[in-house]
């Protein structure tokens, strides 16, 4: 009786495993790897306890199992809920740089390495330099704008 719980247990928690790899971490191969070594071991001592017959049963039967398994979990869906379907396309400074205009003056309100935040006409913008370091509350001026990036050169 022990011995059916033991490989009852290295399959299921094979079956766990190889199913975590599927869904849930594509690509690592690691969890996949160990999901096959307990199903693995699970099937081999049952071989070696139980004989030949009973171990191609329970190999089958482990088999089924997981096809079975698996067909179930991505036909119903059962992972959907577990997934991040959002995304965004937002982007910085998008739509917001038109009240902006090359030599306008501002200050960082964080330090610029190279890329930072400051402030122009009472409004908080990302700039971004042409490589320089620019310590916080500098005065800048924009020198570019290119689509949504507003570049920057420090100024007294």
């Amino acid at each position: 009786m022990i011995m059916w719980i033991i490989i009852f247990s290295l399959l299921l928690i094979g079956l766990a495993l190889i199913v975590i790899e599927l869904v849930f971490i594509p690509g690592t191969t690691v969890v996949g790897l160990l999901g096959l070594i307990f199903a693995g071991a699970g099937v081999v001592i049952g071989y070696q306890h139980f004989g030949s017959d009973t171990g191609f049963y329970i190999l089958m039967g482990t088999l089924l199992a997981t096809l079975g398994s698996l067909f179930y979990s991505f036909r119903s869906g059962a992972w959907s809920r577990f997934s991040n379907k959002s995304s965004s396309d937002g982007k910085v400074n998008e739509g917001i740089t038109g009240g902006l205009s090359i030599g306008d003056e501002g200050v960082t309100l964080s330090t610029l390495r190279p890329i930072g935040k400051a402030e122009f006409h009472n409004k908080t913008f990302e700039v971004k330099t042409l490589g320089q370091y620019v310590e916080t509350g500098q005065h800048v001026r924009i020198i570019q704008i290119r689509l949504n990036d507003i570049v920057v050169e420090p100024f007294n």
